[in-house]
């Protein structure tokens, strides 16, 4: 077997990447995939907390380059999904205490027995961006339809070209709002797939059930009903080389919309 390495990164931070990195794990997990999340964010870590692993941790990522314990001892597995593990990063160290040629290594490793290996990229473009990409053939960047998280993006895909060992990018656009594209409050998908000229692989429209799944540890993508969750399976398909359609998600803010303009009315004609 040999895995696949992607590294999920943004050069902005607050734009989902972290989560985004849990429910792709997760959908491709559920698949029946292999596959290990690695937290590159020393110091920062939260990947451990949006999968509820966070009081499972005994071994960290610089516990292994430390050599104090064996890579297969720092990995967590899932509570629900047993082809699912979790790399932590460690809370008490900083981006310099692991190099790019270590976790290479890891991943060589971890490739030998897993069908992916998703590495979460700290936020920014210094070294966490330069050690986290080191192992990876494949990337995912992950932007929000602002201006200030896609010239971010832009940048990131800048970097990425220059790199020999990525083979391809895609772009996975978050938090995307329907009803703020419609009155031009809101970048469009199409204009922000024009200004960074990237393939898509993912449109995941805003979502409040997100905050609610993070707080419980458990992926929204587990959760049927989600119009987010079914967009994070239908990436997860797309990356295993499945032709799948973007999902209508218009429906359900136009669903709202009525609801509301529903209420306006009826208190309209209480006020009458």
């Amino acid at each position: 077997m040999t895995g696949r390495v992607l590294v999920i990164t943004s050069g902005k931070g607050g734009v989902g990447k972290t989560t985004t990195t849990a429910n792709i794990g997760t959908a491709l997990a559920k698949a029946g995939n292999k596959v290990v999340l690695i937290d590159t964010d020393l110091g920062l870590r939260n990947l451990d907390l949006l999968l509820g692993l966070e009081n499972r941790i005994v071994y960290t990522i610089v516990d292994v380059v430390e050599e104090r314990c064996k890579l297969k001892q720092a990995l967590v597995k899932d509570k629900k999904n047993p082809n699912l593990c979790l790399l932590a990063a460690a809370q008490t160290r900083d981006k310099t205490a692991i190099t790019g040629e270590q976790l290479k290594t890891i991943c060589d490793e971890l490739k030998e027995d897993n069908d992916f290996i998703i590495v979460d990229c700290p936020a920014g473009l210094e070294q966490g961006f330069e050690n986290a990409t080191a192992g990876a053939t494949e990337a995912i960047v992950v932007a929000t339809p602002e201006m200030s998280a896609v010239r971010d993006a832009d940048r990131i895909i800048g970097l990425l070209e220059s790199k020999e060992h990525i083979e391809k990018y895609n772009l996975l656009l978050n938090r995307v709002r329907p009803n703020l594209i419609k009155t031009n409050d809101m970048m469009s998908v199409e204009d922000v797939v024009e200004i960074l000229s990237c393939d898509l692989i993912g449109i995941i429209p805003e979502d409040t059930g997100i905050i609610t799944s993070t707080n419980k540890g458990e992926p929204i993508v587990n959760d049927e009903k989600s119009l987010a969750g079914q967009a994070y399976q239908n990436v997860a398909k797309r990356i295993m080389g499945q032709e799948v359609e973007f999902l209508n998600i218009d429906e359900p803010q136009d669903l709202l919309s009525k609801i509301k303009a529903f209420f306006q009315n009826l208190f309209a004609k209480k006020e009458k």
